[in-house]
């Protein structure tokens, strides 16, 4: 029988008390300082550009060869290079590129995770979400809350792709919460007025008064890029802005004027012709989609020239600028972030120069 006095004379007399400490499950905290409490963050997602002309051949040969049976969602997961396994674009975001043919029916599923699509190109498809069929249109934002039923259907004549974006990297990767479940048909059978949740909110302080139920999520089923353009063309031109982003515009849940989801946060901007907008960086991290235009996005030290519907990734505090080069052409440029969460547990922080160009 080991006494209490012959493991005091063990850990008193070991060679190598860190290795003996080790086999016991522990390890010393002042070894891992520089780890465990860094200066500031040292995010593992590094900044990085998906060419969308380069990878749109390559989802025409997948929907030529490869069917929804065979594959349940056609999918090009747009993979940080740092963050391949478990794969991520950022460390708590998702973004892929998923294309759908005409006459194509996607499975009908949900899951833990908070999702949307964002449409690049096509028409004449919609999603179903918990019974309601919401038509979809290039630069619209439709929603897909968490464990909410939800698949996709093909009515049109050419392709459909859209941006998925998901917040499972913190759902699975980080907080291991994530639930998926198939619906027992492979489609829902539509249950209420087609796009009735964006018909009903679309005008903007003018909501429903029977909606009156708390959700974290946005109601709304879809943005659609018509009112986001009306939008901004009612704002005028000598607008000031934001500093970072130009005329930046936020989707909000049209009940709590809240993000639209409780995990993402979703913006549009428009940066106007020679715009050079001020370094920022923020603990958040961000993804952006280009909608229409080119330019410049500055993070870090990596210079990333975007041109339209391409992606790029901004980790956790790294300084970025934005830039568009064009004398006479505006550029649009939607973006969505974990800024929620991080607000939520009062993480978030933004750093702005001031007058003088100090941080």
């Amino acid at each position: 029988m080991t006494t209490q006095q012959d493991i005091g004379d063990a850990a008193a007399t070991a060679e190598d008390p860190y290795a003996a400490i080790g086999e016991l499950g522990t390890a010393p905290l002042w070894r891992y300082y520089g780890s465990v409490l860094p200066k500031q963050p040292e995010p593992r997602a590094v900044p990085y550009l998906w060419r969308y002309a380069a990878l749109r051949p390559y989802l025409l040969r997948f929907l030529e060869e490869l069917s929804l049976e065979e594959a349940e969602r056609r999918v090009l997961m747009l993979l940080n290079p740092a963050l391949q396994d478990p794969p991520a674009t950022t460390t708590t975001l998702y973004a892929g590129l998923q294309i759908i043919g005409p006459g194509e029916t996607a499975q009908a599923h949900r899951h833990t995770s908070n999702a949307f699509r964002y449409v690049i190109e096509g028409s004449g498809a919609y999603t179903t979400v918990n019974g309601e069929r919401v038509h979809m249109h290039p630069g619209d934002l439709l929603l897909t809350p968490n464990w909410h039923w939800h698949d996709h259907y093909h009515e049109g004549d050419d392709p459909m792709v859209w941006l998925d974006a998901l917040d499972y990297p913190l759902t699975t990767n980080c907080l291991d919460v994530n639930f998926f479940e198939l619906y027992g048909e492979r489609s829902q059978k539509s249950s209420v007025p087609d796009d009735l949740s964006s018909r009903q909110f679309i005008h903007g302080q003018l909501s429903p008064a029977w909606e009156v139920a708390h959700t974290e999520a946005s109601p709304v089923g879809n943005y659609p890029w018509a009112e986001t353009r009306r939008a901004f063309d009612a704002i005028a031109d000598d607008a000031v802005g934001t500093e970072a982003e130009g005329i930046l515009l936020e989707y909000k849940n049209p009940i709590t004027g809240g993000p639209v989801l409780p995990t993402m946060g979703c913006r549009v901007s428009r940066l106007r012709p020679g715009f050079r907008g001020a370094a920022v960086r923020r603990t958040s991290s961000a993804i952006y989609h280009v909608v229409h235009g080119s330019g410049v996005a500055q993070v870090g030290d990596v210079q990333l020239d975007w041109n339209e519907k391409d992606v790029f990734a901004v980790p956790p505090w790294h300084r970025f600028e934005l830039r568009n080069d064009s004398d006479t052409e505006d550029a649009f440029l939607f973006s969505f972030t974990n800024e929620p969460v991080l607000r939520a547990l009062g993480f978030f922080r933004e750093d702005l120069p001031d007058a003088s160009g100090a941080s």
